[in-house]
């Protein structure tokens, strides 16, 4: 998506979910700023934060979480993100998302970075 971001993610261990969509949040925003600022130095003022605590502002002020305590639940939430690139009208189909693990599950494709598991068997 060009604005936004679906993930969906599963925690091991004893971290608390929203101490990992902290960590991740912060370490995206870091990536971010420094591309802007080698990149896209123009871009990065649109970013500028009011809040005394950060000069910018990446995300969306309390970020949507949800558990997905199913199997139905979880087939829904993936069916949506990928068709969400489908009705945004930046691809055809959901396999030729880029950014998308449609093709994946379609095609049995790689993707970047293998960070993604099969969650079927």
């Amino acid at each position: 998506m060009d604005n936004h971001i679906h993930i969906i993610w599963q925690v091991k261990g004893d971290i608390e979910p929203p101490e990992v969509q902290k960590q991740f949040l912060e370490g995206c925003s870091k990536h971010i700023k420094a591309h802007l600022e080698l990149h896209h130095p123009n871009v990065l003022p649109f970013f500028k934060s009011s809040q005394k605590d950060r000069r910018y502002h990446f995300w969306k002020r309390c970020a949507k979480s949800k558990e997905l305590y199913d199997d139905d639940i979880f087939e829904q939430k993936l069916d949506y993100i990928h068709h969400n690139p489908v009705k945004a009208g930046l691809c055809n189909l959901p396999e030729e998302s880029l950014y998308s693990s449609a093709g994946y599950y379609e095609m049995g494709s790689e993707l970047r970075e293998g960070i993604l598991t099969h969650y079927r068997g």
